[in-house]
């Protein structure tokens, strides 16, 4: 990951905003220790970057600017479909200094605006900003992988991969947001664009927004998650789903450094492992997290089974109290707002183990929320099911319920996964 800062149309002395810019940096290091670049338009833009260093590792540097200096760009995430990407853009006369997917961006925003947004297959956030109009445009990635945070502080607008950068502006004080805390104590998460802190919000997945100089202009949502059932067979939706995991692998292993994998032993992560060695030819380092307390909490013998059949380098690390105390403190910092749910120390420790060894690592998370894997879910949809019978079923005013009209809406445990057999 990368880390960046954005400050928009200040007409203040250069050198002090430069000042500032260094120091809202210094909170983003942790995110790039391969690099540090700065950039500025004078009255109009300054920019900072923190690299962590995947592709083209020499010459990706940030911010990057287009030969003619008009157009800069601070990105951080990964371009997955940059290689055809390039392609297109040298088809159509485009050439290119680097190897890097920072420049097939430049690039390709350069030539077709927010229109290109939509074909970026991976995730990322940005900001670009033309010099000759002051003018900007700020993305996130559909399912808001990468953050992006910005405040508009007296007569700036300030944009920033997380909350504490903005925190260093003088403008922008840490007072939490009344609404937001409410909202996070009833659904552990805040809604839309809004952060725990006054003042600070996020761009929201999916979403891009442009405008010129401090003043924020339309912001646009550029893709919705389809819903529905697809046509066609089971089969035909299980051999789907496998064409895309394996395409989806296919371009992520896309790295001039070394990765490796997070494998807990669950379906999700042993499928991205598997994958990730069938399109390599190889074993890649793999690495878990265990807790010796007893079994119920040990789950590296399944790990271990994995590894061992895709020849895979196994390693895991067994967090203890001790390390909870040491590091909790770290950890709350990092993470900038409270997440439910206690899994963020245990991948937070096995994080430290992996950067031991690789700078990449492969994930599965999100499995069970994309396939209704948690039993909340089916919990949900049958409270659906339940309200729909009682308002689709009515008598002179009253809503009538009986077992006629509820228990044809509920499904069957094969209705609801239909993957599962």
């Amino acid at each position: 990951m990368c880390g960046f800062v954005s400050i928009h149309a200040s007409g203040k002395p250069l050198e002090s905003r430069m000042q500032l810019l260094d120091h809202m940096l210094e909170t983003l290091q942790h995110r790039g220790p391969d690099g540090k670049g700065v950039h500025h338009v004078p009255g109009g833009l300054l920019q900072g970057h923190h690299r962590l260093a995947i592709i083209d590792p020499e010459h990706g540097h940030q911010p990057m600017t287009t030969p003619d200096g008009r157009w800069s760009l601070v990105f951080n995430g990964a371009i997955y479909n940059y290689v055809e990407l390039r392609s297109e853009l040298e088809a159509r006369g485009a050439t290119f200094r680097t190897t890097s997917d920072t420049e097939v961006l430049l690039q390709v925003l350069v030539a077709e605006g927010a229109a290109a947004i939509p074909r970026l297959n991976g995730m990322f956030a940005f900001v670009l900003h033309d010099r000759d109009t002051n003018r900007w445009l700020a993305a996130r990635d559909p399912f808001g992988i990468k953050p992006l945070y910005f405040a508009c502080p007296g007569d700036e607008l300030v944009f920033a991969s997380e909350v504490k950068a903005l925190l260093v502006h003088p403008d922008v004080v840490a007072r939490v947001d009344e609404v937001s805390l409410a909202q996070y104590v009833s659904f552990q998460f805040c809604m839309g664009k809004r952060t725990m802190f006054e003042g600070v919000d996020k761009l929201e997945p999916a979403t891009w927004m442009v405008g010129e100089g401090s003043q924020m202009g339309e912001t646009r949502r550029y893709w919705t998650p389809a819903t529905g059932v697809l046509p066609g067979a089971d089969g035909d939706a299980v051999e789907r789903v496998r064409a895309l995991l394996d395409d989806s692998m296919r371009l992520q292993l896309r790295s001039d450094v070394p990765l490796g994998g997070y494998l807990s032993g669950g379906l999700d992560s042993s499928v991205v492992c598997s994958l990730a060695t069938r399109h390599l030819r190889a074993g890649i380092k793999v690495f878990h997290g265990r807790f010796d307390e007893g079994p119920a909490y040990d789950e590296s013998s399944y790990a271990r089974v994995l590894a061992r059949s895709v020849d895979a380098e196994y390693h895991d690390v067994a967090p203890t109290p001790a390390d909870f105390v040491e590091h909790m403190p770290r950890i709350i910092q990092l993470l900038d707002e409270p997440v439910a749910g206690p899994g963020a120390f245990g991948q937070f420790m096995v994080s430290r183990l992996a950067a031991q060894h690789v700078k990449v690592v492969l994930g599965g998370q999100g499995g069970d929320e994309t396939f209704g894997g948690y039993a909340r879910y089916l919990v949900a949809y049958l409270e659906q099911a339940l309200k729909g019978a009682i308002l689709g079923t009515q008598e002179e005013g009253r809503h009538i319920v009986t077992l006629d009209n509820v228990i044809p809406q509920l499904p069957t445990l094969r209705d609801y996964f239909p993957l599962i057999r």
